[in-house]
């Protein structure tokens, strides 16, 4: 009897841990690998884009600012989240890869989110820039600052690899028992849940997968939000159209990284009827089209990076021509 009780209770305790999951991606959509060479091109803009946003902020003298630090961490993660998804889609579903080992698809769910989370906590830092700059601007200099920039990023970082810690965690104690098909373009962690029900308690994991999207998104866009209502109400108080129009500008960029990041998001999570193909296609685009877009939209909506590109290629452009000289 006792040895039968300790049977039990080894086989309770044992976790089932497959070899390999099965991503399926997009399935029954004709003609989806010209989806896939446009995905490739978005990524190749996107590092193309933000490695040029990264090495003129470090060349250009005008943009050692404290601002300019939280916009060359937003390039960095870009690169990194395209980096991490679009290459192993890529490889899945264009040469008929889409068996993942266990390990590779914890990788993979950790450094995807890893990115997002930190992109997410960086326009928080991006929203505090502008909120300080308009509402306390004589306090500017002492409240943001080299040092104070790269105290906030840094906690950004910590705080980010924390919070995905915690889901990943709990998922290495889930047993996988049934199937291994994980219905999406990566290893979404919310398929995996369910793969884990028949066998797995999964009501904590179902707590955190509420919880943390709440911390890692909503809170942020609140506090983006409030921060933008304050800005307003200081707006209203500029007596000077041209100061009034100036302070707008600086914030445009920083809006239409905030819009392009949360809405499609929310979009999606708030019509959960949409179609299975549909919801993953939407989802891989709101993955991979903020981080081409964002250094397009600081180059043509913020003009100091427009000088400073320029005054780059006309110091490049005299280089050049004095060397052509000298020989």
């Amino acid at each position: 009897m006792t040895t039968l009780t300790s049977d039990l209770t080894e086989n309770i305790t044992t976790i089932i841990r497959p070899p390999y999951f099965f991503i399926t991606g997009f399935t029954g959509i004709p003609n989806m690998k010209y989806y896939y060479v446009f995905l490739c091109f978005v990524y190749i803009l996107s590092l193309v884009g933000n490695t040029i946003i990264m090495v003129v902020i470090c060349m250009a003298r005008v943009l050692h600012s404290p601002m300019y630090i939280a916009v060359f961490n937003l390039a960095f993660t870009d690169i990194c989240e395209s980096t991490a998804l679009v290459p192993k889609l890529l490889d899945m579903f264009l040469f008929d890869r889409q068996f993942i080992s266990y390990d590779q698809c914890l990788l993979n769910l950790f450094f995807v989110f890893l990115f997002i989370t930190v992109q997410s906590f960086n326009l928080i830092i991006l929203s505090y820039d502008r909120l300080v700059a308009i509402c306390c601007p004589l306090r500017y200099h002492t409240l943001v600052n080299h040092r104070s920039m790269f105290q906030l990023t840094g906690a950004a970082w910590v705080f980010a690899l924390l919070i995905v810690l915690i889901p990943v965690g709990f998922i290495t104690r889930l047993s996988f028992c049934g199937s291994v098909v994980i219905n999406s373009y990566f290893c979404d962690p919310y398929p995996l849940y369910s793969l884990a029900a028949p066998c797995s308690d999964v009501l904590p994991i179902h707590v955190i997968s509420y919880l943390i999207p709440f911390i890692t998104l909503y809170i942020p866009m609140i506090f983006i939000i409030s921060s933008y209502i304050c800005i307003i109400h200081a707006l209203f108080t500029i007596t000077l159209p041209k100061d009034r129009h100036r302070a707008i500008k600086t914030c445009t960029s920083h809006l239409i990284l905030v819009a392009i990041f949360y809405l499609p998001i929310n979009i999606i999570n708030i019509f959960s009827f949409i179609p299975t193909n549909i919801r993953i296609i939407n989802y891989s685009l709101t993955s991979v089209l903020p981080p081409m877009l964002n250094p397009i939209i600081y180059v043509l909506k913020t003009e100091e990076f427009k000088v400073s590109i320029k005054g780059l290629l006309r110091r490049g452009a005299q280089r050049a021509m004095g060397t052509v000289k000298s020989t």
